[in-house]
């Protein structure tokens, strides 16, 4: 498998770990791409608008290429994010500001409706939960179907610090993750995805998009006339989970 990692830090500590232990578990021979945050995408989000005109014209466009690039080829995506302030670290915020176009609701990349992702946080106190679901709710409205979220309190500052009982649940709850990842098969797209695709889809008719080159992306592509950036799957009745 394609797997793409990106951290909202720089260092290896408990959320990093966290991660790698479940790459750590996937079956067979697979081909990573790691970014850490801030050194592989150190910007912040202008809000210049130029992306909504043409993706290309986003003044970090070169730096965020190899990463976009490196997504659309995945079969799953990781993210993590220690908790900061009960919220995502500033990095992993940028980056989600950065790659706001891909939401429903502006220009969708086809390829993410074949996605699975897995958003990790820890913490030494609370707020890994919530870190872990606002970085699930911008990926599903990337479009990714199957989103899995993982939260842990490490009780610890750095993962070295943390209690080795609390190590080999986490070791253990990643070997199940990752044997759901390793043994699925196509990803299906469920309702959740199918209504939100279709209500934005609904706006940019009514052009009530934030610009006429999203309408016309739409249109380009076919959505606005009944194709959908999936084919042939089956709607799943719970597309998100939490572990």
């Amino acid at each position: 498998m394609n797997i793409v990692i990106i951290n909202g830090q720089n260092h290896k500590g408990s959320t990093w770990n966290i991660g790698n232990l479940l790459v750590q578990k996937l079956d067979g021979e697979n081909e990573i791409a790691e970014y850490f945050l801030p050194r592989d995408l150190n910007h912040f989000c202008t809000g210049c608008y130029a992306c909504v005109e043409e993706r290309e014209r986003c003044p970090y466009w070169q730096d965020k290429l190899p990463i976009l690039r490196d997504m659309k080829a995945a079969d799953i995506i990781i993210f993590t994010s220690p908790n900061y302030c009960m919220m995502p670290s500033a990095p992993m915020k940028a980056f989600l500001d950065l790659f706001f176009t891909n939401w429903m609701s502006h220009k969708p990349i086809k390829e993410m409706f074949s996605k699975r992702a897995v958003v990790i946080s820890s913490t030494a106190g609370m707020g890994a939960s919530k870190t872990a679901k606002l970085i699930a709710n911008n990926l599903t409205n990337w479009g990714i179907p199957k989103i899995y979220t993982y939260a842990s309190v490490v009780n610890a500052m750095s993962w070295d610090m943390v209690p080795q009982k609390k190590k080999v649940n986490i070791e253990k709850d990643m070997e199940k993750l990752a044997k759901k990842l390793s043994h699925q098969g196509k990803v299906s797209v469920g309702i959740k995805t199918r209504i939100l695709f279709w209500f934005y889809g609904g706006m940019q008719k009514a052009n009530w998009g934030a610009s006429k080159a999203e309408k016309q992306y739409w249109v380009e592509n076919g959505w606005l006339s009944g194709s959908k950036p999936w084919k042939n799957v089956n709607p799943v009745e719970n597309e998100n989970k939490e572990q």
